[in-house]
């Protein structure tokens, strides 16, 4: 008897084959492995915060658990098919499913095909890949792609996100539409070209408020963040700004009615302010006080609807540009 992962298999090479004979005009990518009719199982609702870095296996668990044996989709922006069969190959090794897909956009007019919203509604969880989060800005954002994600979340379907696909869970997002920004070039300069933030993409009430960041202490994103949310508040986007900041190799699973853990390697910062600014102004240094923060480590849990969980609690300001602690512990990270 054939094993169901070289079924599996032999399912992806039918698919390859006949997405070859797909007309030219057709830009994006669907491979699909395992049943080729869909799933009839009803998922249980979660959303899985996914930091980056390679080593995501309980996220990833917990995820295909919550799939209950459906049809688990990617969505990425990676036109490369060896990922794309990578991605498959893992997903079949990690838990029996009836399918595992990635679907991979190339432009925003791959949003348009009419296809595209029905791929997405047939799915259990939908896993939005690591990558560069201003292509999924500029492809998706004000399209059906956006309005059929929305439907998934509303439907309490699971959904996970990495690096790139954890940026654009929240209600506010750095969208990164010119390049990257690092912490001392934004602190000194909350206005810099570079900043750019987008709002209203997802609509998923649990992050309301809220601004989410990835690679977090491995790649010192604090001061960047806390520039993001001052402008949140500056901007007069929000009368309060919650982030959920979380460190490589780490994730916060999170249940429909807010309870959430932490798993992986790393910690978690979940940062709020209900004060704008002092100072938040084009090539002037940041200077932003009373910060709160709370720092989740891997196994602990926080409660977002209350907004507090088991960690250490200090504050942080901004004075002129430098990140400083306004408690007695002394913690930056």
């Amino acid at each position: 008897m054939r094993s169901p992962f070289l079924l599996a298999r032999l399912v992806l090479v039918c698919l390859v084959v006949s997405l070859a004979a797909t007309p030219a005009s057709a830009k994006w990518k669907y491979l699909r492995a395992g049943n080729a009719s869909d799933s009839t199982a009803s998922p249980f609702p979660g959303f899985a915060l996914m930091g980056g870095g390679p080593h995501q296996d309980a996220a990833f668990k917990w995820l295909c658990d919550r799939t209950h044996g459906g049809d688990f989709l990617v969505l990425s922006a990676h036109d490369d098919d060896a990922y794309m069969k990578k991605i498959n190959d893992e997903m079949i090794a990690t838990c029996p499913l009836n399918s595992t897909a990635i679907l991979s956009f190339t432009s925003r007019d791959d949003s348009a095909d009419p296809k595209i919203p029905q791929i997405i509604e047939n799915a259990e969880t939908i896993y939005l890949a690591g990558g560069d989060q201003s292509d999924y800005v500029r492809y998706w954002q004000d399209t059906p792609v956006q309005d059929a994600l929305n439907r998934h979340i509303a439907a309490a379907k699971p959904l996970g996100g990495l690096s790139a696909g954890l940026a654009i869970l929240g209600e506010f997002s750095f969208s990164s539409m010119i390049d990257t920004i690092h912490s001392p070039e934004a602190l000194a300069n909350p206005y810099g070209n570079e900043i750019t933030l987008t709002r209203d993409f997802l609509r998923i009430p649990l992050l309301a408020d809220t601004i989410t960041d990835t690679h977090f202490v491995k790649r010192d994103r604090l001061g960047r963040l806390l520039v993001f949310m001052a402008r949140i508040l500056h901007d007069g986007w929000a009368m309060q700004i919650r982030a959920i900041a979380v460190e490589e190799n780490a994730s916060l699973l999170v249940q429909p009615d807010g309870s959430s853990t932490v798993v992986g390697s790393g910690p978690v910062y979940f940062l709020q302010s209900t004060q704008p600014p002092t100072v938040c102004e084009y090539r002037q240094a940041l200077t932003f006080i009373g910060i709160q923060v709370q720092r989740v480590e891997s196994g602990a849990s926080f409660q977002l609807k209350r907004w507090s969980g088991d960690g250490a609690s200090y504050s942080l300001s901004v004075i002129t540009g430098k990140v400083q602690s306004t408690g007695n512990s002394g913690k930056i990270y």
